[in-house]
Formats: C-alpha cells, sequence, structure tokens
C-alpha cells in the first residue's frame, strides 16, 4: 500500500473532478495523503530545510543531555550488566521546539524568522485551499470549516509549527520515535525528511510507510475534522520509528480551531458525536494523547439533564 500523493496543480485544470475524488479518497480512507506541484516554491522549501537543520545543530549538545539520551544510555547499561530490560514507553526519541504567532522563535541562525515567517505564510494559504475542498467534498459551504474553527469569524483559529529533528538511535528496539497517536486538532501540514524515513500511518490495521518524497507537503486531519465531518473522514493513527542511521527532520504546521471554538458535526448522519469547546478537548487531550480517541470525544460530552422530579 502506497498514501496517495495527489497534484494539486490539476485542481485548476481539465482534471478538477478527478483531482477532488483523489482528495476526498485520501480523507476517507487514509487520513493522510501527499501533495505535489502545490505553489510553494521548492527554493523556499531548500531554505526551510536549511535553516531547521542549523537550529538542530544549534540545540544537538542539549539533546545530547536530555532524557531521552539518558535513559536510553541507562538501559543499555543495565543490559551490559545482564539485567532484563524493558522498552521505554512513555518518552520519546525527539528533539522540539515550536512556533507560533505569539511566542518567542530562535534567533539563531539569523535567517531563521524572515525564512520561516515566509514558509508559515505560504502554508497557511495552502491549508485554506486544502480545507475548501474538503468543504466542498463534504457538500458543504465554501468557507465551512474555517468558519467552524473561527466560531464563524469571531476567534483567530491557532496556527502553529512543530519543528522535530529524530537524531540516529542506537537502539530503536528500546525507544519510539514518536508514540502512536492521532492528531488533536483540524487540519496538519508535514514538511518531512525527502531522505530519512520513519513516519507510518495505520491503515487497516498495517502500519504503512508515508514514502520519503522530495518537495511534497504531507496533510493529515486531526480529530476535529473527524468530528466536522461526522465520521467521513478520520484521523489516523500514525507514528515515528526511530532510525539507526540519518536525521530525520519533520516541520509540522497545524491550523486547529480557535480555544473558544464551538465544534459539533457539519453534516448528518449517524455518528454520535458530541458538541464542545476546543480548548475543553485539548485539556482532555493533553492527559491522553497516546489513549485511544473515543474516550476523549466522551470526556467532553455535555451530561445530559436530569429529569425534573
Amino acid at each position: 500500500m502506497v498514501v496517495p500523493v495527489i497534484d494539486f496543480s490539476k485542481l485548476d485544470g481539465a482534471e478538477r473532478a478527478e483531482t477532488m475524488a483523489r482528495i476526498a479518497n485520501g480523507c476517507e480512507e487514509w487520513g493522510f495523503f501527499q501533495l505535489v506541484n502545490h505553489g510553494i516554491p521548492l527554493e523556499l522549501l531548500d531554505r526551510v530545510k536549511k535553516v531547521c537543520s542549523e537550529c538542530y545543530r544549534l540545540r544537538e549538545a542539549g539533546f545530547k543531555s536530555s532524557e531521552p539520551v539518558r535513559t536510553l544510555d541507562a538501559l543499555v547499561e543495565a543490559e551490559r550488566r545482564g539485567e532484563e530490560v524493558a522498552p521505554v514507553d512513555d518518552m520519546d526519541w525527539e528533539d522540539i521546539f515550536y512556533i507560533h504567532d505569539a511566542c518567542q522563535w530562535p534567533s539563531d541562525p539569523p535567517e531563521f524568522k524572515e525564512t520561516m515567517r515566509e514558509y508559515r505564510a505560504e502554508l497557511k494559504k495552502l491549508t485554506e485551499r486544502v480545507m475548501e475542498a474538503m468543504d466542498e467534498n463534504l457538500r458543504l459551504e465554501k468557507g465551512a470549516i474555517k468558519g467552524a474553527f473561527s466560531g464563524d469569524g469571531l476567534h483567530e483559529p491557532f496556527f502553529g509549527t512543530k519543528v522535530s529533528h529524530y537524531p540516529p538511535c542506537p537502539r530503536p528496539d528500546l525507544i519510539t520515535g514518536l508514540r502512536a497517536h492521532t492528531d488533536a486538532g483540524g487540519v496538519i501540514l508535514l514538511f518531512q525528511d525527502d531522505q530519512v524515513g520513519g513516519l507510518q500511518v495505520l491503515k487497516d490495521g498495517e502500519w504503512t510507510d508515508v514514502q520519503p518524497l522530495a518537495g511534497a507537503i504531507v496533510v493529515n486531519t486531526g480529530d476535529q475534522v473527524e468530528v466536522l465531518s461526522n465520521g467521513q473522514y478520520r484521523s489516523a493513527w500514525h507514528r515515528v520509528l526511530p532510525m539507526r542511521d540519518g536525521n530525520r527532520r519533520s516541520i509540522a504546521s497545524f491550523y486547529n480551531p480557535s480555544d473558544e471554538a464551538t465544534i459539533s458535526p457539519a453534516v448528518a448522519g449517524d455518528e454520535a458525536y458530541p458538541k464542545y469547546v476546543f480548548g475543553d478537548y485539548m485539556d482532555v487531550y493533553a492527559k491522553q494523547k497516546f489513549q485511544p480517541k473515543e474516550p476523549r470525544f466522551e470526556a467532553v460530552k455535555a451530561p445530559k439533564s436530569s429529569p425534573a422530579a
């Protein structure tokens, strides 16, 4: 099985209907697909790779003294002493930092801020075009998903970026790169490493590689799109495997509802998804990220009123 690859430029041409159908298939059957010819200049993507890799070079010493490294070293040492050891299941072999409009960004390398501002602006426009395609495929009004994320324009949707590196791991059998989970938010666009693999999506009970593809942008749908689509689009379980060789770079941007936005199904159907405030969902997700998503939906469901005595 291969994660769908879609030529996004064909959305504006004679093959629009076929392209829309491929996007629908990616959302319905996978929860993941890759876009090529998406309109973001490859020269800009090259600069993004460069500044993010340089950022990690400046952070590398910190990772080497981090808790995952210390924990793995202790396991390996215990194993050398003849002790039986079990794989770590509560941390990830990952170096990360986040950027969004309201936080402080790295000042080194000097080109980081300008490059990432330019990239995020382009990516946000692309995300909104992808959401409009989802609107159309779900037979919703144009801008419906964005409107839901903004509380019908009352609030600003959250757009954040997670810059990750998964350094070479000497014992990938004892720790994960990133534990399996679904994403809490809306629509996620990932610029992944085009040389080092490791990202996998769960499809029909089997883990399938999201193949590295130069210049592509990976799209996946989060829990909130599952609710809005009333289950037509499912958020997919995914994970990152640690690799012995290669330092995997991963730049994921999340177009999420505002914390104040109320989320509920926008598509009619039989699925019993609740209506809730997104910030309440995030409070639950922070504690249950790596657990099944269904109890999260149950946890934010408003209690039914007791019948009057």
